[in-house]
């Protein structure tokens, strides 16, 4: 099962330099993959460590499997560790950003230049990123430090102009869906499979659709286009853009659950990072939004 996440979507974890997806269809303890095509990584699934694992049984003339440690396999202190160094890449360049540039009345359309333009960017290498065979470090902390800047600066604008103190709640509001969806997921209230992703897939692209068509409308017929965005329909659309931000959380951690579980190479945990921080970037924006309309005028 492939995640919705830009980057997940695009190949999920590799094997080495190929595009093999792991877990097409939903994984079974003791053996592969359900359906045609097995395990990317050669490691068994939890459950089974020897079973269909040419690895595991040259293993077995040495003793015991390696610990994921000593034998460069993807841990969650691994995901962990690169995305703290992703979303603190992010979160300290919004800051500085904040600091060093702050944003007046008499230069607001130049504050926005700066933001669409370093969004622009950032999602640009963000793009070469999802469509590279393996994960670089040096480009996705430059996508994080842009993100940065655009957050920074757009932040400001909303927190000084429109709703005070929108920033802070909407990461107050972005931290307790991660809090919330991690909890459910663990717990098992949030069943991933085919029929979870199907759905929330067909959602996201109708989704996207709108907003695409909404967008157009606003450039070309000005105003605020169909009016997805603002009011009314701008709050109900914001609250079904972080519905679907918790569901790619929890495809996310379903994603990088099983490529631990597989074997996943270590340096793919750079991937999962950077889909984290993606999904994190998006629910912000969708709070932010909701904030500006309630307490602004968007």
């Amino acid at each position: 099962m492939r995640s919705s996440n830009p980057v997940f979507s695009r190949r999920g974890f590799s094997r080495d330099n190929g595009y093999a997806q792991f877990n097409a269809q939903q994984p079974q303890a003791g053996g592969p993959a359900v359906g045609t095509q097995a395990n990317p990584y050669g490691q068994a699934p939890a459950g089974n460590p020897y079973a269909q694992n040419p690895y595991a049984q040259q293993d077995l003339q040495y003793g015991a499997p390696q610990a994921p440690a000593t034998t460069g396999r993807m841990t969650m202190d691994d995901v962990i560790m690169r995305t703290a160094t992703t979303l603190g890449t992010l979160i300290v360049t919004a800051a500085l950003t904040w600091a060093l540039l702050p944003v007046d009345e008499a230069n607001l359309n130049k504050s926005y230049g700066i933001a669409i333009g370093a969004g622009l960017v950032a999602m640009i290498l963000g793009f070469v990123q999802a469509f590279k065979r393996k994960a670089s470090p040096p480009l996705i902390l430059a996508y994080a430090a842009l993100e940065g800047v655009f957050l920074g600066v757009l932040s400001s604008i909303v927190d000084n102009y429109i709703a005070s103190g929108a920033a802070m709640q909407a990461v107050l509001g972005t931290m307790a869906v991660f809090a919330a969806v991690l909890i459910a997921y663990k717990a098992g209230w949030i069943r991933v499979n085919r029929r979870f992703y199907g759905f929330v897939m067909a959602a996201a692209m109708g989704f996207i659709l709108l907003m695409a068509v909404n967008l157009l409308f606003a450039v070309f017929g000005g105003g605020d286009g169909l009016g997805f965005r603002s009011g009314g329909l701008g709050i109900l659309f914001g609250v079904i853009g972080i519905l679907l931000g918790a569901c790619f959380l929890a495809l996310d951690f379903k994603q990088v659950e099983d490529g631990i579980a597989y074997g996943a190479p270590k340096d793919e945990a750079w991937l999962a990072a950077f889909g984290l921080t993606m999904t994190l970037v998006w629910i912000y924006m969708e709070f932010l939004r909701i904030i500006a309309i309630l307490q602004g005028n968007d």
